[in-house]
């Protein structure tokens, strides 16, 4: 899935809050799920988060698909922000308020590195839970990336309901069909 948060810290927020708030990649996932849970339980702090699963992906591809949900995510605030702050280097066309890419954004920014805090807990819940499902592919430990694991395990098994079919690895492979799983 690709999964997006959006990000809103009060002007007010003081160190106890902000506390650990990093690029995600640069925290372990203790860490992570306890600035996580911080966030999403301060009072003032306002976050939205938008998933969008293999089918969308499928359909209008995986950069379409990070788009979609960075402005799903946006307009899911609860209120509309002035500027958005986008992490990467281009911005969704439709978000309709003014905005800036910010290249390696959550190395620069406390609120881009609070929406990705939020995005990767949530995307690394949804991984367990496919992992209690399909125990086989391992997903709690590669997250779904292309490991090297990850192919072995989809070369060994084949794609899963959750697979997505235009994953270049899996568009040469003889699939069952969707109506199958």
């Amino acid at each position: 899935p690709v999964v997006a948060a959006a990000c809103v810290l009060p002007a007010d927020a003081d160190a106890a809050l902000l506390d650990g708030i990093r690029d995600s990649k640069l925290m372990n996932e203790a860490q992570r799920e306890e600035v996580f849970e911080r966030l999403v339980n301060a009072a003032g702090v306002d976050y939205a988060v938008s998933i969008l699963d293999h089918k969308r992906i499928d359909e209008i591809n995986i950069l379409a698909s990070t788009m979609e949900a960075m402005s799903l995510a946006v307009k899911g605030l609860s209120s509309k922000p002035d500027y958005v702050l986008i992490d990467g280097n281009r911005c969704p066309p439709d978000l309709g308020i003014p905005a800036e890419a910010v290249v390696k954004g959550d190395l620069k920014c406390t609120n881009i590195a609070a929406a990705s805090i939020i995005a990767k807990v949530t995307r690394d819940r949804m991984m367990h839970a496919y992992h209690k499902r399909w125990p086989q592919y391992d997903f709690a430990t590669h997250k779904g990336y292309g490991t090297a694991k990850h192919m072995a395990a989809i070369h060994r098994e084949g794609p899963c309901p959750i697979h997505r079919r235009t994953f270049a690895p899996l568009k040469h492979m003889d699939l069952i069909s969707e109506n199958e799983f």
